[in-house]
């Protein structure tokens, strides 16, 4: 599970843009754009999703969990 404002911070301690978080994930930059409007939780499709966090931890972002 991943929010929003963490997918930005994400992106910035990266110091990448959405077109690159894109590339990296084989997402769309609108995919990209969405998954950051929205209000907390990201929801979407699964797969995408996974791309998501998976392009994010190969690029050295750690996400852990509440608690």
């Amino acid at each position: 599970m991943i929010t929003a404002p963490q997918l930005r911070a994400a992106r910035s301690l990266l110091g990448i843009d959405q077109r690159r978080l894109a590339e990296l994930s084989g997402l769309s930059v609108p995919t990209i754009q969405r998954m950051e409007a929205s209000g907390s939780i990201i929801r979407g499709n699964v797969d995408s999703l996974m791309k998501l966090i998976a392009a994010l931890e190969i690029s050295g972002i750690e996400l852990i969990g509440e608690g």
